[in-house]
C-alpha cells in the first residue's frame, strides 16, 4: 500500500465559546470554528486579509489544552487530520470537512521585545 500523509497544523483564533459535549462512553468532546487569516495580493496589488474558518473537533486528552480554557477569542496551535464526512439532506449528498486535533494549546501573548523562536 502506497504511503499517504494527512496532517494539518493550524494557528489562529476561537470564533464563538466551543461546544463541549460526551460520547455514550464519558468521554467529553470540544467542537468550535478557529479563524485563520492569510494576506493575499489581489490582481490590482492591492494586500488583503483572507479569513478560513475551520471546523475542529477536539477529545479531551493528554495533548489537548484543557477544555475550560478554551473561549471566544482564544488563541489555539492545533495538530491534526483532516476528515470527511458524508450525510444527506433534502434528498442531496452533503460533505463536512472537519480538522480532528491530536494537539490543542494555548498560544500565549507575547511579552513586549520578547522574541518568538522560529
Amino acid at each position: 500500500m502506497e504511503q499517504s500523509i494527512n496532517k494539518v497544523e493550524l494557528m489562529g483564533r476561537v470564533g464563538a465559546d466551543p461546544r463541549i459535549g460526551q460520547s455514550e462512553e464519558g468521554r467529553r468532546v470540544m467542537n468550535f470554528n478557529l479563524a485563520t487569516g492569510e494576506v493575499i495580493k489581489t490582481g490590482s496589488g492591492v494586500l488583503k486579509e483572507e479569513t478560513t474558518w475551520h471546523r475542529v473537533v477536539a477529545w479531551e486528552g493528554k495533548d489537548i489544552a484543557p477544555f475550560e480554557s478554551v473561549k471566544k477569542g482564544t488563541r489555539l496551535a492545533i495538530t491534526g487530520k483532516i476528515r470527511t464526512n458524508a450525510y444527506e439532506k433534502d434528498g442531496q449528498p452533503r460533505y463536512i470537512q472537519e480538522v480532528i486535533a491530536q494537539t490543542l494549546r494555548e498560544v500565549l501573548p507575547q511579552k513586549q521585545g520578547e522574541v518568538v523562536p522560529s
